[in-house]
């Protein structure tokens, strides 16, 4: 009869480990799809001409100014004619000096009259790419045909490919670094278990292929968006020679060294795990000291590749925000990933020693003074105002981080009070105790009888080997189950299989029954004999576990650790994928450069649609009484259909001579920008392909003409997103 053992291996929080990974997943895909386009790092601080200006004269060049360093090709920068023509040379001058950063593409010469149209593209010095596109007009503003991307660089399905590989590799060298961390620091026993040991390695393979996917995406990322350039060798190579391309070939070479850090961890340094004498634990200790050093090389080393290339190489203080960074990443991964190693033990090892989670407390502890300290100076660097802090993406991302940050540590507060119970004698159920106890006097009972049982058996002659053989094997298998160890039932098994095997056989010899029949019929019996033996004892080990795991659990203060870890953990996801998120947004600090530049608001941009405005009017002639009132579809920067309806005091349409229109943003002491609007109908007025330069607050005003001397002008300031 063929039985098969039950499976006790898989605790019951198990889905929960699960459901947490799966949250991660989920949490970086949606946090990646809210994040959008890429934020631009660099802003554009300055052009001449200015944006929305009108020139007497045809400019010999347009040159931009830009807040931070920036790459540029030929094609970056593009000034398109009315008809959508280019009208540059395509030839980028760099005209940057000192802490100016600007560069001019010059024109060609007697261009006509109309407005023109400035694209550029570039990518920014902490490797985001950034885009954007102005307009300014020679002699009067004019309708225009050029189009320029409707999305921005480092958007679309690439964009959001590039993010989700950003995300998976804070998490992979989270993983890396803290399970590491971990296993040298806290828990060395650690270094054996099988559940920690893939977790270190999937975080290294997590980290590696996400890095290999960036460096692939780059080329699509910072230029055309399209998938398909990621395979084009030629963009791969002017990857290589840029600062963020030498920053993911340098991340995997340090990764290769990291691969051999994790093979010695888990390898030579698992096997010494109990010294026998003073030449072990000495070699152990010169193990332990120089895989210290060199894992503390190579993560900073890693974390450096993101210092060099990101937020911290740019803007004020890169000199000292870069080690300022690497100390940051490293207090994140070693607290983060701690825990999610901590969580794993506590789930997933049969146990682990109080002293260890105690050892990591004091770990964290510090990780977290580290991370306070370095996050506020980076904060500080980042944001530059309190008005920034509220009124701009970056600043309020920052807030949210700051929130989860708190609500982690006070989780880990209550996380730290279980830790201190741990080393408290736990009150085990009276239900698990006797179970235990029940377990272990049947063990002994059972041990007994096939002890007498195996002596009956030895004095027999023949027939016997098949009761033999059992119970030995019978006895082996309790005898290891009642010490909780499947290792001992195994090996047991094993021991009693062989000698039920050499008994049949010897009793085969004695008898002159030798036969070659009988030989056979015996090594048949034998073999049966020990895949019995086997079954059994598997079925047994697996009881042992399953009896070890409720003794285990039977323990409030870890029942109420692993708990707490685990809310520890969900926050940390939800933590992992805001940062992410902040990475890629422009610094409130930069943001409110840009601001000052546009004249815009620094917080959302104003809800876009159509605008509507009714305005009173008297020219103080005959019939000079009314309203006017302006719609403009679809009320945004660029071009816009104006319709004008003017009504008497009656409500009835009025027919005057004459409407004129003009917009002012005077905060960027831009306009008036005249518009004449053609008579379409009595008291109906309309002008296509109205330009409006930029976002802002504009002045509009409304010139209305009822007789050869009757006119007047009414304003309003009307916002344009």
């Amino acid at each position: 009869m063929t039985t098969t053992a039950p499976r006790f291996g898989a605790a019951p929080a198990a889905p929960l480990v699960r459901l947490l990974l799966v949250a991660t997943v989920l949490l970086g895909t949606v946090f990646t799809v809210l994040s959008g386009t890429a934020s631009a790092h660099a802003a554009l601080t300055g052009s001449t001409p200015e944006d929305g200006a009108v020139v007497a004269t045809a400019p010999k060049d347009v040159t931009l100014t830009f807040s931070e360093q920036v790459a540029l090709s030929d094609s970056s920068i593009r000034v398109l004619d009315p008809s959508n023509k280019r009208v540059d040379t395509q030839k980028i001058r760099n005209l940057s000096s000192g802490k100016t950063v600007s560069y001019a593409v010059d024109l060609h010469a007697g261009l006509p009259d109309g407005t023109y149209t400035v694209a550029w593209q570039a990518v920014s010095a902490d490797s985001h790419p950034v885009s954007g596109a102005f307009t300014f007009s020679i002699g009067a503003p004019s309708k225009t045909e050029a189009t320029v991307p409707a999305e921005k660089a480092g958007g679309g399905l690439v964009g959001f490919l590039y993010d989700v590989a950003r995300y998976v590799s804070y998490a992979g060298f989270i993983l890396l670094v803290g399970g590491s961390a971990f296993v040298l620091g806290s828990w060395p026993r650690g270094a054996s278990v099988r559940p920690l040991q893939r977790l270190v390695v999937q975080g290294w393979i997590a980290l590696t292929a996400a890095t290999l996917v960036l460096l692939l995406l780059r080329t699509p990322y910072t230029g055309s968006g399209d998938l398909a350039d990621a395979f084009d060798l030629g963009g791969l190579r002017a990857v290589l020679t840029t600062k963020s391309g030498t920053a993911l070939v340098s991340r995997l070479l340090l990764l290769g060294a990291a691969a051999l850090f994790v093979a010695v961890l888990f390898g030579a340094y698992a096997r010494r795990e109990a010294p026998t004498n003073e030449d072990e634990a000495k070699e152990k200790k010169d193990l332990t000291f120089g895989l210290a050093v060199g894992g503390v090389v190579v993560a900073a080393g890693i974390a450096a590749t993101w210092a060099l290339s990101e937020h911290a190489s740019t803007g004020i203080q890169a000199g000292l925000a870069m080690p300022v960074d690497v100390l940051h990443l490293l207090a994140v991964a070693i607290w983060l990933g701690g825990l999610t190693a901590l969580l794993v033990a506590l789930y997933r090892a049969p146990s682990i020693e109080a002293a260890a989670v105690r050892r990591f407390s004091r770990t964290a502890f510090i990780s977290v003074v580290v991370l306070a300290a370095t996050g506020l100076y980076q904060s500080w660097r980042q944001v530059g105002s309190w008005s920034a802090l509220g009124d701009t993406s970056y600043g309020q991302l920052l807030l949210v981080k700051v929130g989860l940050v708190a609500v982690l540590i006070a989780i880990a507060f209550f996380s730290r009070r279980w830790t201190a119970r741990l080393g408290e004698p736990a009150a085990v159920p009276a239900a698990v105790s006797a179970e235990a106890g029940a377990a272990e006097a049947g063990t002994a009972a059972k041990t007994e009888a096939t002890a007498e049982a195996k002596s009956a058996t030895e004095s027999e002659t023949s027939g016997s080997s098949e009761t033999g053989t059992e119970a030995g094997a019978e006895a082996a298998a309790e005898t290891g189950a009642g010490s909780g160890s499947g290792a001992a039932v195994l090996a047991g098994a094993e021991a009693a299989a062989e000698s039920g095997a050499e008994s049949a056989s010897g009793s085969e010899t004695s008898t002159g029954q030798g036969t070659r029949s009988g030989t056979v019929t015996a090594s048949t019996t034998a073999v049966g004999d020990t895949q019995r033996i086997a079954q059994l004892a598997r079925q047994q080990a697996a009881m042992a576990t399953a009896r070890q795991k409720r003794l285990r659990d039977a323990d409030t203060e870890r029942s109420g650790l692993r708990r707490s870890v685990l809310a520890e953990a969900g926050v940390a996801v939800v933590l992992l994928a805001v940062t992410t998120v902040l990475t890629s947004t422009e610094p409130g600090r930069t943001a409110e450069q840009e601001a000052n530049r546009t004249g815009a608001s620094v917080g959302a941009p104003a809800t876009a649609g159509p605008i509507d405005v009714t305005l009173p009017f008297d020219t103080g002639g005959q019939k000079g009484k009314g309203t006017v009132q302006v719609t403009l579809d679809p009320g945004t920067s660029g071009a816009n259909l104006m319709h004008l309806y003017i009504d008497g005091p009656d409500g009835q349409p009025l027919d005057v001579p004459e409407v004129k229109v003009a917009f002012t943003l005077t905060s960027q002491k831009i306009g008036p920008l005249p518009i004449v609007p053609e008579r379409f109908a009595a008291g109906h007025w309309s002008a296509d392909g109205v330009q409006i330069p930029m976002p802002g607050d504009w002045k509009l005003q409304v010139t209305v003409r009822t007789s050869d001397i009757d006119q007047t002008t009414v304003d309003k300031n009307v916002k344009i997103g």
